[in-house]
């Protein structure tokens, strides 16, 4: 069990409660980023960047008090409350968490937050106008004060200072490893998008760009969501330059994509994203109804990687799935009337599966999503390291987008400006989302074998069960077990490249006979 008893130990209930303000005052943060991408005027973003900036000040001097280092080293001391291993499990986080807190001056981390929250309303207008000039200067500031946010951390031994912001996201995790497996991953990756392209011929995908209204792409949306058991009464989905999901608090989790007519399957695979996502979070113990261990790191995911696992999982290997669509193609027909009135199942399974270099991240298809990632994961560790400069960047993703994927970038608005996530600092983030993908496909494997009638379930549209296999092997656990140790516990295996590979080759060859 991973349930933190309630114990006799003040000084753990007294943690407990702090570390359960500390994540509160987090939260309202997070809750002014959801507001500022959703439904804030353009005019408050200048006050937005101050709201933000004073969270996050005092979320930091809530979490660094003395007085927590103290409770801190006070369980630690305590024989009885540490032989529990959910408490133990707590307590090494707990320690992770202020270690690393203390080592950033309160100054920093409130500039982080202002000039952040300053930095994405200007990429907004600079992705619009398509204007890297305009977001470059704010490019330079949020990587200045990665740099520094970098070298309060310090690199690990042997390291550099991409470990010690890829650390935040992905404890334990170095470049280094990153690059070990995203090199022969890529050049397996390559191999299989080579095989592809000498087919000469893609499927049919004109059946996906006939135009949708959104509002009829939203309910649809919903009805999916519905299917999939996310609880609405304790989530919502809502419309932003760029989907995300926000897990704010028990019964408060937001997901928001975003919509354009003339591509439906884009809004759907976004919003099956976010939703997975969003089950993570409402499937974590911090919930009054299950166990309400909110602000414990047994209540927190134990990583990105993790995280985007379950994203992945429900976009692609559920919704990308022949199953997925003899349920979901019925039900988008009656939705969407004429627009699907001709397409059979074959056609709608082969258009979702094609294998053909793109522009944009969020939309590329698995085989070659992961180049994506890898050019971010190198550009960023460049950009952190001094390798690269700022000025540089349109011109060094446009060669290596031509280098991977042998495409030529029209323009920078989907290319070096398509992405958030640099704009707010979000520095070692990219590199979860394969890992996400190596994970989802290697949970996978082992879900078909645990749940024999998996595929009948999901062509009928019964998603609770993997739902609920999906809540008791990974979301109940939070952060009891580390990433690798959870991956070895449910599938007896090290992380491996082998069962994303062997789903991709098995995907190719179904929809394209090589």
């Amino acid at each position: 069990m991973t349930t933190s008893p309630t114990v006799a130990s003040p000084a753990y209930q007294e943690l407990c409660a702090l570390a359960r303000r500390s994540t509160a005052l987090g939260s309202i943060g997070q809750l002014l980023n959801w507001d500022q991408e959703t439904y804030m005027p353009p005019a408050g973003g200048a006050f937005r960047a101050e709201q933000s900036s004073l969270i996050a000040e005092l979320h930091h001097k809530q979490a660094t008090d003395q007085r927590v280092g103290d409770l801190i080293a006070a369980c630690e001391q305590d024989k009885n409350l540490i032989a529990n291993n959910a408490v133990a499990a707590n307590m090494r986080e707990f320690r992770r968490d202020y270690e690393r807190l203390t080592k950033l001056p309160s100054d920093l981390v409130a500039e982080l937050a202002k000039v952040g929250s300053q930095a994405q309303e200007v990429w907004k207008e600079a992705r619009e106008k398509n204007d890297f000039n305009m977001f470059a200067p704010w490019l330079e500031k949020m990587f200045d004060l990665s740099r520094k946010k970098a070298d309060c951390y310090g690199a690990p031994k042997d390291g550099e200072r991409y470990d010690a912001l890829l650390d935040e996201y992905e404890p334990g995790m170095t470049a280094k490893q990153i690059e070990s497996i995203f090199t022969p991953l890529r050049t397996r990756l390559t191999d299989l998008v080579q095989r592809v392209a000498k087919v000469g011929k893609h499927p049919d995908t004109s059946m996906l760009k006939r135009p949708i209204p959104a509002e009829k792409q939203h309910a649809f949306g919903l009805m999916v969501l519905k299917a999939m058991k996310f609880d609405l009464e304790a989530g919502r989905l809502d419309v932003t330059t760029h989907p995300f999901c926000s897990g704010l608090a028990p019964g408060d989790t937001r997901l928001t994509t975003r919509y354009r007519d003339e591509s439906f399957t884009d809004a759907l695979y976004g919003t099956m994203h976010e939703a997975g996502h969003g089950l993570y979070e409402q499937g974590l113990p911090k919930v009054a109804s299950r166990e309400d261990l909110y602000g414990q790191p047994l209540a927190e995911s134990i990583s990105l990687g993790i995280h985007e696992s379950q994203s992945r999982m429900w976009e692609n290997l559920v919704g990308r799935s022949r199953e997925f669509w003899m349920w979901a193609l019925p039900l988008a027909k009656k939705e969407y009337g004429s627009a699907l009135g001709n397409v059979d199942l074959n056609d709608i399974y082969k258009a979702v599966n094609t294998v053909k270099p793109s522009l944009i991240r969020v939309e590329a298809d698995e085989g070659t999503y992961n180049m994506h990632v890898m050019v971010r994961f190198e550009m960023e560790r460049a950009l952190l390291s001094g390798a690269m400069k700022v000025k540089d960047v349109p011109a060094e993703w446009n060669r290596r987008y031509k280098d991977y994927l042998g495409i030529d970038i029209p323009d920078n608005k989907r290319g070096c400006l398509q992405d958030v996530h640099w704009s707010f600092g979000l520095i070692g983030y990219f590199p979860t989302y394969t890992l996400g993908n190596l994970y989802a496909a290697q949970f996978w494997e082992t879900i078909v074998q645990q749940i024999p009638d998996l595929k009948a379930q999901i062509s009928k549209g019964e998603f609770g069960a993997l739902r609920e296999w999906l809540r008791e092997k990974i979301h109940r656990h939070g952060k009891h077990y580390r990433a690798d140790e959870l991956c070895k516990n449910i599938t007896g295996k090290p992380l491996s490249a082998d069962p994303l590979l062997r789903y991709l080759e098995g995907k190719v060859k179904d929809v394209y006979g090589v």
